[in-house]
């Protein structure tokens, strides 16, 4: 088996964010937890997973700071995974995955899953990166600099 490269240390922000959610499972467990999704027995029903990956697969979320554990909100004995604040933060990513995959994985007639907004029952508008000014950007219009260059740089 391949040793897996851990990230910590890249000055990459993509590179450290995989390193942290990268694994399907992982992003599959945030997709239930923000479908309301708490309790490991629900997770394991959800997602097919066996117990011993999803326990591993919680542990890391919870060591990442991602879901935190807490007593559950009925007052039994179990405990429940609840998003952090940093788990919460990729919504967006979720959504973006959500809608890549919905346009680029699936032909036109084939059944899928529906993201829509609750108040309207509508789909949602593509996500869009834009400038701080509102426009829309393209990814001709960004740059990335190395770690080691000035924080801004104004174009000639």
């Amino acid at each position: 088996m391949v040793k897996r490269t851990c990230m910590d240390d890249a000055s990459c922000p993509v590179a450290r964010a995989l390193d942290t959610i990268g694994d399907w499972w992982a992003l599959l467990i945030v997709r239930e937890s923000f479908a309301g999704v708490r309790r490991f027995g629900d997770f394991q029903k959800r997602l097919g997973l066996a117990k011993n990956i999803l326990s591993t697969r919680l542990r890391t979320l919870v060591a990442e700071g991602i879901l935190e554990m807490r007593p559950a909100s009925d007052g039994s004995v179990y405990q429940e995974y609840v998003l952090t604040k940093k788990g919460r933060g990729l919504y967006k990513v979720m959504v973006a995955l959500y809608q890549w995959g919905e346009e680029h994985l699936f032909e036109d007639d084939e059944p899928r899953t529906a993201l829509l907004e609750r108040a309207t029952g509508k789909p949602l508008p593509a996500l869009e990166v834009r400038s701080a000014g509102g426009a829309p950007l393209a990814i001709r219009d960004l740059i990335v600099f190395p770690s080691e260059a000035p924080p801004f740089i104004r174009p000639d």
